[in-house]
């Protein structure tokens, strides 16, 4: 320590030395480090007091009647400390006598720097006096305090209480005039202008150390701390706050209120990390929440649907910020939003049909444009959800059910359940065609990703699966797929969303078509090598009757002799392969080219079957009736009279007179491949009605299945639990109906797959 404290009234007393003797010398000691610390302490001083005060306790004479206290016991200790404490109690008493006076006719700042000042001041003599007393607190405060005396503390400790009660306690019975100091310097502080935050802490501090646990003292307690100055700040907080959140609405929009609280909520934050305990933190935010966001949440919620309509992103951030800070105040946002989004995918179909010539039926949307009209909806607000809902789950979740809602059902689809996957599937159907032009203006991959945003919207996959099916199939017999790793990848994608059996067929008519090649050019071998005659280019795809949604002819056909030996010789190769296999051909998918012979130009006419057959009977005949064609060719006249019509049109055929058709000598065209194989209106409506057709179908064996496995699991079950665990496990493919549910139990009960429980009318049991 520093050098000689320059003032020694009494000398060192000898080690059996009276109280009198020795409190005057510690005493002089006491007041010099608690008043004039600063001029210094030499250590040959400071030695001298410790060993005073050691010598004092471990005396063995007893001084002022200790008789009277200990009766003779061995640790004399518990007689002398006594007095010791009680003239350290009267010391302090005295000290801080002088620092209420002082005090008395000081005021806010000045107040607040002359208490902090000698806070400093007294706390850091008192440190030093401890230890000083280290004796005095091992040995006679700690036996005191061991056998329950209460009062009772570590002179450290006893200089805190006495300050309390002698010096803080008086300041604070003025109004709260410390208090009320400090709050005051805050609300400064609050509006705007630059306070001593150093001196704020440490009165605050201070309050904090005040505090005292009776049954553990080196515990930290808060009690006077939260009595004197929590309690007050946050009310005082409260009334500021209020008051000022309704005057700036009064004044300023919402979107300029979400700024202000946010900005007050954060000044807050940074309060208490300043200079306010930390403790303090959860109420004091609690408390700001309650007034700034909850008192006006109804404010914020009405003016929810004005920031969504005009993309105020920014604001909408500081909004979800604002009320998630609340318990339930998002919930009216994210129905709020919900509805906005329903709202908007409803509002971009029905300008998307408004659009459409004047009666267009709904059928004749055009599935890109549909699609791209869904999608456009669903980007924005995903990325309203990620950008200024941070992406929370129940704002994806109202996305979703929007979504659902308007991808299910709007103007396009009208009450069919069935529209809107058949036109995602045409969309992707188009995607992944040859010299699609949607391929090359945009990553084909990203383009079917976005196909399987919407995917996860639908109702009835199980459609979307079909018509799907029924696509691909005429890429891969047509040849016209953009590329095998395309329809890969989307297969991929709907097996991850769906699982392995959603996409069993696809992938397996994948294998068939590999197959298929294998098993033309096997049979090309063995027709070079046993017939020299083979004049015919000729490919077949043998494919799984059970994998691939083709529907045989509904008419006879009489196969054309030019064709005929080619057709014999590949059905008798394939029964010596598969003796036990059927062939069922599939004439209405075939495609054929013929060569014009009769013409000075040479033409390449791309045909069906059907028009291969009507073009061949030419041959031998220039004119033909119509009943002539049919008996030739055996196509039904409905049919017939379509294809004809074709040809008609495309100058091949002249029809001059009621159903007699001439070949034209005089056709001429630019192209010299001319494709005369155009779909037939009855073959395209024939699509949508077989589709859908095939789906009921399955949705029949399906919902049996399904109530099969759940009656094996439960062994018996009510009527209405089954339904619903029906409706449950089938949801993800479609919604099944109720009553196509009760049918297929009625199926069941008659098949005796279930049985009724005797005695009951509405509960099952399972029959092993």
């Amino acid at each position: 320590m520093a050098s000689n404290s320059g003032n020694t009234a009494y000398p060192m007393p000898p080690a059996n030395a009276d109280l009198q003797t020795t409190w005057a010398f510690l005493e002089e000691g006491v007041d010099h480090i608690m008043t004039k610390l600063q001029t210094g302490v030499s250590y040959s001083k400071y030695m001298s007091l410790y060993t005073v005060s050691y010598n004092y306790c471990t005396s063995s004479k007893m001084h002022s009647g200790a008789d009277q206290l200990g009766g003779g016991i061995g640790h004399r200790t518990n007689l002398m400390g006594s007095d010791l404490y009680n003239n350290l109690i009267r010391y302090f008493v005295n000290h801080l006598k002088t620092l209420k006076t002082q005090s008395d006719s000081l005021q806010d700042e000045a107040l607040l720097r002359y208490y902090a000042q000698e806070w400093d001041r007294y706390t850091t003599g008192a440190n030093y006096i401890n230890r000083l007393f280290t004796y005095l607190n091992r040995h006679w405060v700690k036996r005191e305090r061991d056998e329950g005396r209460k009062g009772v503390y570590p002179v450290y400790t006893l200089a805190l209480v006495q300050w309390k009660s002698n010096f803080f306690l008086h300041v604070q019975s003025k109004n709260q005039k410390l208090a009320g100091a400090i709050l005051r310097l805050i609300e400064r502080q609050r509006n705007g202008e630059t306070i001593d935050q150093g001196l704020v802490k440490k009165v605050v501090d201070s309050f904090v150390s005040l505090g005292l646990d009776e049954t553990d003292i080196n515990k930290v307690s808060y009690e006077v701390y939260r009595e004197h100055l929590e309690a007050p700040f946050l009310d005082a907080t409260e009334k500021y706050y209020r008051q000022e959140s309704e005057k700036f609405l009064a004044e300023n929009s919402v979107a300029d209120y979400l700024k202000k609280a946010e900005e007050r909520l954060r000044e807050e934050e940074d309060r208490v990390e300043r200079y306010m305990n930390t403790n303090t933190r959860k109420a004091l935010i609690q408390k700001c929440e309650q007034v700034l966001i909850r008192e006006h949440a109804e404010l914020m919620w009405e003016n929810f649907q004005q920031l969504l309509d005009y993309d105020k992103d920014e604001d909408l951030q500081r909004m979800y910020a604002l009320l998630a800070r609340i318990p339930e105040g998002l919930e009216p946002l994210r129905k709020k939003f919900e509805e906005h989004v329903k709202r908007a995918g409803l509002a971009a179909v029905e300008k998307l049909v408004g659009e459409g010539a004047a009666g267009t039926a709904a059928a004749e949307v055009d599935p890109k444009a549909y699609v791209d009209a869904l999608l456009e909806v669903h980007q924005k607000n995903s990325e309203t959800v990620t950008r200024s809902f941070r992406g929370e789950a129940g704002f994806v979740a109202s996305l979703d059910k929007a979504c659902r809602e308007f991808v299910n059902r709007n103007d396009a689809t009208g009450t069919s359940t069935t529209k809107s996957p058949e036109l995602l599937a045409k969309h992707a159907d188009a995607l992944l065609r040859k010299n699609n032009k949607m391929a090359e203006e945009e990553d084909l991959e990203s383009a079917l990703n976005k196909v399987m945003v919407l995917f996860k919207y639908i109702d009835d996959k199980d459609v979307f699966q079909q018509f799907y099916t029924t696509k691909l199939s005429k890429r891969l017999i047509h040849g016209v797929s953009a590329s095998d790793e395309a329809e890969a990848s989307m297969i991929s994608k709907l097996k991850e969303a769906c699982g392995f059996e959603y996409t069993n067929k696809l992938q397996r008519m994948f294998t068939d078509m590999s197959l298929s090649k294998d098993l033309t050019d096997n049979f090309k071998e063995r027709m070079q090598q046993n017939h020299d005659d083979m004049d015919i280019t000729f490919s077949i795809m043998v494919l799984g009757t059970n994998f691939w949604p083709l529907n045989p002819p509904t008419h006879e056909f009489i196969i054309p002799q030019d064709i005929l030996p080619t057709y014999t010789r590949f059905s008798q190769y394939y029964q010596q392969k598969h003796s036990g296999r059927k062939l069922t051909w599939l004439w209405n998918y075939s495609k054929n080219e013929l060569r014009t012979n009769y013409l000075n130009q040479k033409y390449i006419l791309m045909t069906s079957s059907w028009q291969m057959a009507v073009l061949l009977q030419y041959n031998n005949n220039d004119t033909l009736s119509l009943a002539e064609i049919m008996d030739a060719t055996a196509i039904s006249k409905d049919i017939l009279k379509q294809v004809l019509a074709v040809l008609v049109k495309a100058k091949i055929l002249i029809n001059e007179e009621t159903e007699q058709y001439d070949l034209n000598p005089s056709f001429k065209s630019k192209k010299i491949r001319i494709n005369l194989n155009t779909p037939i209106k009855a073959e395209q409506k024939a699509e949508s009605t077989d589709v859908l057709k095939t789906v009921d179908e399955d949705r029949k064996y399906v919902i049996q299945a399904s109530i099969v496995r759940i009656m094996k699991a439960r062994k018996t079950m009510k009527n209405q639990a089954l339904i619903q665990e029906v409706i449950t496990q089938i949801s993800q493919r479609f919604t099944p109906k109720i009553p196509d549910i009760k049918k297929a139990i009625d199926h069941l009960l008659e098949k005796e797959y279930i049985e009724r429980v005797e005695g009951t009318r509405d509960t099952f049991a399972y029959v092993a």
